[in-house]
């Protein structure tokens, strides 16, 4: 029996995975991957039909969340099969990466056109987006801030009634969450919640350099989409770890509010799961006030803050 909370979810799928698998999961009408099957393999059809069930049931939690989330006709697919036909039910039957691109004449059938490449790691802004908002979300949900959820959701919808595009919804999602969380929690309060929303995800490799691979994951989801990091000297004896940090094309940076923090922090908190983290002297750095700096320390001897957002200097 599959849990009903995304983290749940994500454990089954992941334990359904096998990494030298033929099989994998494709989206039957526009070829992406979908969340949180991205990258993962299957050692056969029947385990990758249930992991597209799990992919479909995760997809249906996070749209409780947030109703625009994509939806996907997750399918399964197989390497080196230039043609597959697909039934009616997206996730009871595989298709490959052939390419015809036509539909068949019979409604039950549909050979579909895929670019020949391996599946790879690729997730879209709006997957990473609602995959932080969901862990969030859920977290909030069962903790004593009950009411930060109803606040976030709220700030959303009335937020997202002026806006059609869905990158740009997502954004606005996590934005929401950034206003209420500062708003309603003491960073105290906040650092406890957003570590545990970071282990709702999956847990990665581990890394020397956490900071360094979480800036190159918002990287790759077009979240941004250049950064550099200057270490700052500090005082041997002490652990804590110092950087000036330049976000360039920011997605989640304005002039008015500042930058929001939210997701770097908790995907760097899935690497490093010390919530003594600190960022501060967040400013515009450039004409178009789309290339931001602060200054994140890790480990630090201070009080958290800046785990959500941080004002501009």
């Amino acid at each position: 029996m599959i849990g009903t909370t995304l983290g749940d979810i994500r454990q089954h799928l992941e334990a359904l995975a096998d990494e030298t698998g033929p099989y994998y999961l494709r989206c039957g009408r526009t070829g992406e991957h979908p969340a949180p099957a991205i990258g993962l393999r299957f050692e056969n059809r029947p385990t990758a039909r249930a992991g597209a069930r799990a992919t479909e049931q995760y997809r249906a939690a996070l749209r409780r969340y947030d109703p625009q989330l994509p939806r996907y006709d997750v399918i399964v697919c197989q390497d080196n099969d230039l043609t597959s036909r697909v039934s009616d039910d997206p996730a009871s039957d595989g298709v490959a990466s052939g390419d015809t691109g036509r539909r068949s004449d019979d409604a039950s059938e549909t050979t579909l056109s895929f670019p020949p490449n391996e599946p790879g790691s690729e997730e879209s802004l709006i997957d990473f987006c609602h995959a932080i908002a969901g862990s969030v979300f859920e977290t909030v949900a069962e903790s004593s801030h009950r009411s930060v959820e109803r606040a976030i959701m709220d700030t959303y919808l009335e937020i997202a009634e002026t806006i059609e595009s869905p990158d740009e919804l997502c954004l606005r999602l996590l934005e929401s969450m950034a206003i209420e969380l500062e708003r309603q929690l003491e960073p105290g309060e906040q650092a406890p919640l957003l570590l545990a929303a970071a282990q709702r995800l999956s847990s990665p490799p581990a890394s020397d350099e956490p900071l360094e691979v979480t800036l190159s994951r918002l990287q790759s989801v077009a979240l941004l989409e250049d950064y550099t990091l200057e270490r700052i000297a500090v005082d041997r004896s002490v652990e804590s770890r110092s950087w000036t940090v330049t976000l360039a094309a920011y997605a989640l940076g304005r002039a008015e509010t500042g930058v929001v923090t939210l997701p770097l922090v908790i995907e760097l908190l899935r690497y490093c799961s010390e919530p003594n983290i600190t960022i501060s002297s967040a400013e515009s750095v450039d004409d178009d006030e789309s290339t931001w700096e602060f200054v994140l320390t890790t480990a630090s001897n201070e009080e958290p803050s800046g785990l959500v957002s941080v004002p501009p200097e």
